[in-house]
């Protein structure tokens, strides 16, 4: 989208705004002693509370940051988004994600893609596939060639179809009652095999293959190796596969007993509740808890679509990352759940912010200073302490996202030390390190100081229920994809990551050579050629011993 004639002058007062915010009176021990701090930076929309009150900023800021946003367009872009329009423009086709929600701006249906066709009853009918299949599987009408149950669910899928499912498996693992267990296999790595099946009873195996394109090599690598695996142990290993793919003609009969399409407008790190994330879940939770999963997911999308910009967690959410990336010049973001079974929400956010905001701007998109992006991490609390936060306090700092869970889960070991449960102690270093990264402390010498400052939000959602997991997803897919139109980048392809597939599909050529004519190519650096160095090195029988530069010499297997 073209930026307009107002976009300069924006962006110059807030880069002005920026230096301002670095001066001893915009402290965050100053700002957050302002008065009714708190209550005027802080929302509670659509199941999340954000609290922003101890960021660096104030409401001047805000004030030209939502000008900002609605000089590009945002909100209205993101309402394309949920009608249907070309919004991933590079790609030419909608991003209708939120449509398997539930949501639609009107009562009469979801969503039409921008061609004419409505989404409707093609995605309602792809949802009743799953539900039936999931319940077909749960009441033994479907199960292996040897007649056994399916207990073992193994998920063959990388990105999008492998982080975005673990999250959600992880946090509501509580919820399961199926009698399954749900395996992942991503990496191409061998060890990875290996270990998923070690304790696995092949009859009683159902492996879900999930890739979009189906042409991800590491995901058709481990299906040929799954299936030679299953092909010696039971009768029939086709009964045993089905295929999660908007590409089902590559996905054969031969292959696969069943395969759920995915339709070409919804993104592999947006898919977790499309039938990329659906099937496997679904056989794992139970269709009723991602249904609620769904209805949470969907509750989140209206909130974004329709809430006025100062009420609109995700939208305030997306204002504040990119005031602290664009200008405030941080390089990274921590998110650091404070609930074990939200571990896998990093991983996952980490390839949803990346994959889809880490591009060059386009050339019309002035003020923000070069390429787009965060370096996103974390960890859960109160580990994550004991780990990077001494860097947090007096290294070089970067924000942070702490997700709170205002209530615990019903545990069969509750536990409490000196008086405090162990629910509330996470709550208590939640808070206490919100505070102590803002404000700092004085000591008795440098190793002692605290120079405070340190910017943090704080996302609360009330439990781990399924219908909150899907707002939290939803809330971080809104965020990302207003950040996206904030820095006026695209944030549904992914050119960058097709560039290294691109690179290796060479290189895998040349080794595929070598392993039919065993022998030296060049020599290990004879040619001075990065590429063929690092081949000869993987064929040379001791590279460590006798040194990479020891020359063509002998070759296993040679």
């Amino acid at each position: 989208m073209k930026a307009d004639g107002k976009q300069p002058d924006i962006s110059r007062r807030l880069r002005e705004l920026a230096l301002k915010m670095g001066r001893p009176g915009n402290h965050l021990s100053r700002l957050t002693a302002r008065e009714k701090r708190l209550e005027r930076f802080c929302v509670s929309g659509g199941g999340v509370f954000y609290d922003f009150s101890r960021q660096r900023l104030d409401e001047d800021v805000m004030a030209l940051l939502f000008e900002r946003a609605e000089s590009l367009g945002v909100r209205r872009r993101f309402d394309a988004m949920v009608r249907g329009e070309k919004v991933n423009t590079t790609e030419d086709r909608p991003a209708l994600h939120t449509a398997f929600r539930r949501f639609s701006p009107s009562r009469s249906g979801a969503p039409s893609p921008a061609d004419g066709r409505d989404a409707g009853p093609e995605i309602e009918a792809l949802k009743d596939s799953v539900r039936a299949f999931a319940r077909d599987v749960h009441e033994r009408r479907i199960k292996g060639s040897s007649g056994k149950p399916f207990k073992d669910i193994a998920l063959v899928g990388i990105g999008g179809s492998h982080l975005g499912p673990r999250f959600v498996a992880g946090a509501l693992e509580a919820f399961s009652e199926t009698g399954t267990r749900l395996h992942f296999l991503s990496n191409v790595d061998a060890y990875g095999f290996e270990k998923t099946v070690r304790d696995m009873d092949p009859e009683s195996a159902l492996w879900v293959v999930a890739s979009k394109s189906f042409t991800s090599v590491e995901t058709l690598a481990n299906h040929r190796l799954a299936r030679s695996f299953m092909s010696d142990r039971v009768p029939d290993a086709r009964r045993h596969f089905v295929a999660v793919t908007a590409a089902a003609e590559r996905a054969g009969p031969d292959d696969f007993f069943r395969v759920f399409p995915i339709p070409d407008f919804v993104g592999g790190r947006y898919s977790v509740t499309s039938p990329a994330g659906g099937v496997p879940l679904s056989l794992f939770l139970g269709g009723e808890i991602f249904e609620r999963f769904l209805k949470g997911a969907g509750e989140m999308d209206i909130h974004a679509a329709s809430a006025p910009a100062p009420e609109n967690a995700p939208l305030l959410a997306a204002l504040v990352s990119t005031w602290n990336e664009a200008f405030l010049k941080y390089g990274a973001l921590g998110i650091i759940p404070y609930a074990d079974p939200l571990s896998g929400i990093c991983a996952h956010v980490r390839q949803l912010h990346m994959e889809s905001v880490g591009k060059a701007p386009a050339e019309n998109s002035p003020g923000t200073g070069g390429p787009a992006g965060t370096v996103v991490f974390g960890e859960p609390g109160t580990n994550a302490q004991h780990s990077f936060f001494q860097m947090a306090h007096q290294g070089r700092p970067f924000p942070l996202e702490f997700i709170g869970i205002r209530k615990p889960w019903a545990l069969k070991f509750p536990a409490s030390y000196r008086g405090v449960a162990a629910h509330q102690e996470l709550w208590a270093n939640m808070i206490a390190q919100s505070l102590a990264l803002a404000a700092g402390r004085k000591g008795e010498g440098p190793a002692a100081f605290f120079p405070g400052g340190r910017p943090s939000s704080i996302i609360v959602i009330d439990s781990l229920s399924p219908e909150n997991i899907g707002r939290l997803l939803s809330f971080y897919e809104a965020k990302t994809v207003f950040e996206g139109f904030l820095r006026n980048v695209n944030p549904f392809d992914q050119f960058g990551v097709e560039l290294g597939k691109k690179t290796a599909s060479g290189i895998r050529e040349k080794i595929r050579r070598r392993n039919e004519t065993p022998g030296p190519a060049n020599g290990p650096g004879a040619t001075g050629d990065a590429e063929d160095f690092y081949i000869d090195m993987l064929f040379q029988t001791d590279p460590f011993e006798k040194g990479p530069f020891s020359g063509a010499g002998e070759e296993e297997g040679a």
